[in-house]
């Protein structure tokens, strides 16, 4: 990955809307060059999809959390891992390190709705115990960050491993 992919995917990921065509006057290519790129970038799985972001207080979101899961000693972590995945109110779902197993990122309408969803979390066979923070506010989510460049010895390195593929 060079200068001008790390360009494109901070671009889409600013604004995933923004036609081939803006993309290629930003970064000084043709239409068609930025299409074989972000195709060989999507091949790749860099780029794994696309997606709308709405404001969930829009749709009746009112209540965010942050729900920590702490394993019983007995639990089967992909088991628990699988059966999270059944609680369609998780929208984040994070395996950590430290005492809790699990960082969930939820959202539900009112507190009630909250409690309703952790009380079928800690129904989930393993988990022991949760551990529940509420946010007060949001006050930026889901922020695109500046890819680093790479440091001299990660850029050698690709430069060894490509001259080698075309051998």
């Amino acid at each position: 990955m060079d200068a001008v992919d790390r360009a494109l995917i901070d671009a889409l990921r600013t604004n995933g809307r923004m036609s081939y065509a803006e993309l290629g006057r930003l970064v000084s290519l043709s239409g068609p060059s930025v299409t074989d790129r972000i195709n060989r970038l999507e091949s790749n799985g860099v780029i794994t999809g696309y997606r709308a972001m709405v404001a969930p207080e829009q749709l009746g979101l009112n209540v965010t959390a942050m729900i920590g899961i702490l394993l019983s000693d007995s639990a089967e972590l992909d088991d628990v891992a699988w059966r999270l995945r059944d609680v369609p109110e998780i929208e984040d779902c994070f395996f950590v390190a430290g005492e809790e197993s699990f960082l969930l990122k939820v959202r539900a309408g009112h507190p009630e709705d909250l409690e309703r969803i952790i009380g079928r979390l800690t129904r989930i066979r393993g988990v022991a115990r949760t551990r529940t923070t509420v946010a007060l506010s949001t006050k930026w989510e889901d922020r695109p960050m500046a890819l680093a460049e790479p440091d001299e010895d990660d850029t050698k390195h690709a430069e060894r491993h490509s001259s080698s593929e075309r051998r």
